[in-house]
């Protein structure tokens, strides 16, 4: 650079090479630009603006005269004002009401049942009866399956399909959700909880630790919802949902191998090489091949009908019917061939009756109550984020808005009284609120149907289920784990966001190779480490005007944006520039500088220099001290060779600072709310 000492006609010229000495009113109005030898007519760069440079002086006090922004304190006692302050609003004018509409109107309030059971007619009941009488058919099968996952007695499965669901319809906002146990949910549960206590020697004490945590769970889960706390479900990513549920359903299809071989020892571990040795051992020394007959033949019947339900919208019952027809009639075989006495395990005995009260099953006092705490955040996580995801999915088809804070508190306080009535933690499965929403469910009454017709299961048919081989069971689940694999997803986000892909493909080998916790883990980090990378390395591009307007584009995304000679434009993409990415952004913008300045000289065009740095803050939202030492050092380094520094559109935190900051005096004030002002006011002075 050797723009030092420059003389202001010979700048102009530079930069209009077509005048000899140009006057302001030519510079404001008549400026050119020649490119490829043709002459391009453009407007003035400060497009109705003034064509003086005391009508940009003026908008540049705007700019540095503007009042002193809210402090952090000011603003939490904004924020926190303006969510309680509507509240108390409707507190207020609650009281002028009479009695009765107060007390209904607090009802509807905590219980949204009160609003839409207004205007329910007979009709709607019809169709969420036919809704819940379908989804009761697959949801006691899977319910079964479920519980036998989480290592739990199979009628803990149909417990967590009566409770959870009843306080659901009460308390929730979605039309289609269907409340129960997941299989995600399970495994989780088992794999976690498996490490403190072992289910098999102690069933008791297994069953209690997973009551505690499902009462944990429910905890945070109304806690992130009464504090609007939503945004740390957020943490788990889309794509690292995607990846997490692809793994998670590998890993539950391998285990029921163990059933659907009818193999009696098989690991407590879930990764895939563990699973895959336990398989081929127990192989080689005993499985039962009429097991293995009988499960594969229902798995088939299974996916054969869910194959003709996605073939023919209008035959969606058959997929829903599927597994309870299969539990009957494998139930009826095992009975009348006498199978169980030939190595075909059995369900053997369920528990029926009422869901009994186990709020003293909850230890509290258990050493290890911070640990599974801990189980109960990870789990209450996982459980909010399918929950909202299959909420917020089939409300957007219906057309309607749901409040994601009311159905945080509302799944919180199902899962906190479902571990009181022995349920373990239950939240909105995809499978079966699909089904619900086939089957032309109205309301959340089709939850209150599927949670009776559970309830008379229990109280009428566990007996029946005796012979119930363990097969079908496996084979029920099995039969359910395609629909949480989504290749076609999988795609898309390799096509759209290669880091987002990254995240996916490391929550998927995680929970494959590792176990469950450890999958969660590495997507939430490789999620944190784009956030970090993105912010120590922001994006920065150089700008030109837009042929035939005012408009400064991104040189490399429109090609033909012309670039002003002389002057370097430049924009940070970031939101902040703090001392994690400014020292980056310096060195960017300092050798782009004198790359350009070495393309002009090899070009011969010496008289082309670049001797005007505008930097485009638009987009900054915050500045810290780091950030204005490093533009201090900025300004320096381009001042010594000569090169002018402006700042253009900085938001009100960002000038406030750089005022404060005795910065806007060192660069002359040169402070402008557009581009185009910038170079009138440049070009301006210098002539």
């Amino acid at each position: 650079m050797n723009l030092e000492g420059r003389d202001c006609d010979e700048s102009l010229s530079q930069v209009l090479p077509n005048t000899s000495k140009p006057t302001q009113i030519q510079m404001a109005n008549t400026s050119s630009v020649v490119e490829n030898g043709q002459e391009d007519r453009v407007l003035d760069f400060g497009k109705n603006t003034g064509t003086n440079h005391g009508g940009v002086n003026e908008r540049s006090k705007w700019l540095l005269d503007c009042p002193e922004p809210p402090s952090p304190w000011l603003e939490l006692k904004n924020q926190v004002k303006g969510t309680i302050a509507p509240r108390a609003k409707r507190l207020k004018s609650l009281r002028s009401q009479p009695v009765p509409e107060r007390v209904f109107v607090i009802l509807k309030a905590v219980f949204p049942i009160f609003g839409w059971c207004k205007n329910y007619k007979a009709s709607m009941f019809k169709n969420d009866l036919m809704a819940g009488l379908t989804l009761a058919s697959l949801c006691i099968p899977q319910s079964i399956g479920y519980a036998t996952l989480a290592k739990l007695d199979p009628q803990y499965g149909l417990y967590s399909s009566v409770v959870p669901p009843l306080i659901y319809a009460f308390m929730g906002t979605s039309r289609e959700i269907a409340i129960g146990p997941v299989a995600v949910v399970s495994l989780l549960i088992s794999s976690m909880l498996q490490k403190l206590i072992d289910p098999e020697t102690d069933p008791t004490g297994y069953k209690k630790l997973v009551l505690t945590a499902t009462f944990f769970a429910g905890v945070f889960q109304a806690s992130f919802g009464l504090f609007r706390l939503g945004f740390l479900v957020d943490f788990l990513s889309h794509a690292a949902i995607v990846g997490f549920m692809a793994g998670a359903a590998i890993v539950i299809g391998l285990q029921q191998l163990k059933g659907l071989l009818g193999i009696s020892n098989f690991t407590t571990k879930t990764d895939i090489i563990s699973v895959l040795r336990a398989v081929w051992h127990s192989c080689q020394q005993q499985w039962s091949p009429h097991t293995f007959i009988l499960g594969s033949s229902f798995l088939i019947f299974i996916l054969i009908a869910r194959f003709i339900g996605k073939k023919k919208k209008k035959l969606f019952w058959i997929p829903a019917i599927a597994p309870l027809v299969s539990v009957i009639v494998s139930t009826f075989m095992v009975f009348i061939t006498k199978a169980d006495e030939h190595g075909v395990k059995t369900v053997r005995h369920i528990k029926g009756g009422l869901n009994p009260v186990s709020v003293h099953d909850l230890e509290f006092n258990n050493p290890r109550i911070g640990e599974v705490a801990k189980i109960g955040l990870i789990v209450s996580v996982v459980a909010l984020t399918e929950a909202i995801a299959v909420g917020r999915s089939f409300a957007g088809i219906k057309g309607y808005r749901l409040d994601g804070n009311k159905e945080m508190v509302a799944i919180g306080f199902m899962n906190i009284l479902g571990s009181f009535t022995s349920c373990y933690t239950a939240t909105g499965s995809f499978s079966r609120t699909a089904v619900n929403y086939a089957a032309g469910s109205e309301t959340a009454m089709s939850n209150i149907v599927m949670a009776v017709t559970v309830l008379v299961a229990l109280q009428c048919l566990t007996k029946l289920l005796f012979y119930t081989p363990i097969a079908i069971l496996a084979s029920v689940i099995l039969s359910a784990l395609p629909g949480l694999i989504d290749l076609n997803e999988a795609y898309r986000i390799w096509k759209l966001d290669k880091f987002d892909f990254l995240s996916c493909i490391g929550a998927f080998f995680g929970v494959l190779f590792a176990s469950v916790e450890i999958g969660l883990l590495v997507a939430v980090a490789i999620s944190f480490a784009k956030i970090i990378l993105v912010s120590i390395r922001p994006g920065i591009e150089t700008l030109g005007r837009m042929p035939g307007t005012n408009i400064f584009a991104d040189t490399d995304q429109y090609p033909m944006a012309v670039k002003i000679p002389g002057v370097f434009i430049v924009r940070v993409k970031s939101a902040l520039l703090c001392f994690a990415n400014a020292n980056f952004i310096r060195e960017r913008i300092v050798r782009w500088v004198n790359e350009e300045e070495e393309e002009q000289d090899t070009e011969g065009n010496t008289q082309t220099n670049v001797f005007l740095v505008v930097l485009d803050v638009s987009n900054l939202i915050n500045i810290d001290t780091s950030g204005i030492a490093t533009l201090e050092e900025l300004h320096n380094n381009l001042t010594k060779h000569g090169v002018e520094l402006a700042i253009v559109n900085p938001k009100w935190e960002v000038i406030h600072k750089l005022s404060q900051a005795k910065f806007v005096d060192r660069i002359g004030g040169k402070v402008y709310l557009t581009i185009g002002e910038a170079l009138d006011a440049c070009f301006e002075l210098k002539a």
